[in-house]
């Protein structure tokens, strides 16, 4: 599949699916993410780790695959700033993020690998789950356009995706294990889920399985190996998949308690889950002049 045509299967996926709205103000999109009260408090303190390496205030922060700017806690990144600079592939989604965002947001349809901004204009610069989307040579020219716009002594941060995470692979069996236990209790309770016999709720719908567009991952030693010159620094985003999450916590298993160890560790040791789990937050700092 050639960059045009991937680009192209991310826009109508997007069009067409990810970015229509469910119910309750959730998209479709939303079905990648755990949005169960147990999780809740654990997503939203993951969502807030971006402020600590953006400049608190600035005239324009750039949010390069914005989307709909559709959690709340994204809204959040952009306070200090006079403009946020949406910059997205999807028509759709940057009418949606400009009925979140208002006059606030500049909304500009652009391709993340080639942006049409000058060099040394963004105090800022954030792009969440968008350049997975990407084939592995341009997400690595997506890096240097980033890069490329964002002010001298400011920072961009970018959270993606490890193709491999060691720690998912290690609790590969646990998570088997509580699917298989999941359906056993949900076939002796004839619990079976049937969506289009029982209906759903927009929670519901949300946090069934996805069925998405073009994704390609990658790990930290491409990473560190075709961004050298960069510098880039990996620190954790959220060390735990939607997956793992929705097999192994429950309320009534102390869901939360475990999350809120799960997160004081990561804050413990943000390096190693930045590269063993399976989301990093990847930071780039770029030097005045």
């Amino acid at each position: 599949m050639s960059e045009t045509q991937v680009k192209q299967k991310v826009r109508e996926f997007y069009d067409q699916i990810g970015w229509q709205q469910a119910s309750s103000g959730l998209y479709q999109n939303a079905r990648y993410e755990d949005l169960r009260p147990v999780s809740r408090q654990y997503i939203h303190r993951c969502h807030l780790r971006i402020n600590r390496h953006l400049a608190a205030q600035g005239d324009f922060l750039l949010d390069a695959g914005s989307g709909p700017v559709q959690y709340p806690e994204y809204l959040n990144y952009s306070q200090g700033y006079r403009y946020r600079v949406c910059a997205d592939i999807s028509i759709l989604a940057l009418r949606e993020a400009r009925k979140r965002l208002g006059e606030h947001g500049l909304y500009v349809v652009a391709d993340v690998a080639n942006l049409p901004f000058r060099r040394d204009v963004f105090d800022g610069v954030v792009s969440l789950h968008t350049l997975h989307h990407l084939p592995l040579g341009e997400q690595k020219q997506a890096y240097h356009e980033l890069y490329r716009v964002l002010k001298g002594g400011r920072s961009l941060a970018v959270v993606n995706g490890w193709t491999d995470s060691p720690l998912m692979r290690r609790l590969g069996w646990l998570v088997r294990l509580m699917e298989t236990i999941g359906k056993t209790i949900a076939r002796l309770r004839r619990r079976e889920s049937r969506p289009e016999k029982t209906g759903q709720t927009a929670e519901s719908s949300a946090n069934s399985t996805p069925t998405g567009t073009f994704v390609e991952k990658l790990d930290a030693g491409w990473l560190r190996r075709e961004l050298s010159d960069l510098q880039p620094q990996i620190w954790v985003w959220r060390s735990v998949s939607v997956r793992f999450l929705r097999a192994v916590i429950h309320r009534a298993l102390g869901g939360r308690l475990w999350l809120g160890l799960l997160y004081a560790l990561e804050e413990r040791f943000p390096h190693y889950f930045g590269e063993k789990g399976q989301y990093p937050l990847i930071v780039i700092h770029k030097p005045k002049g």
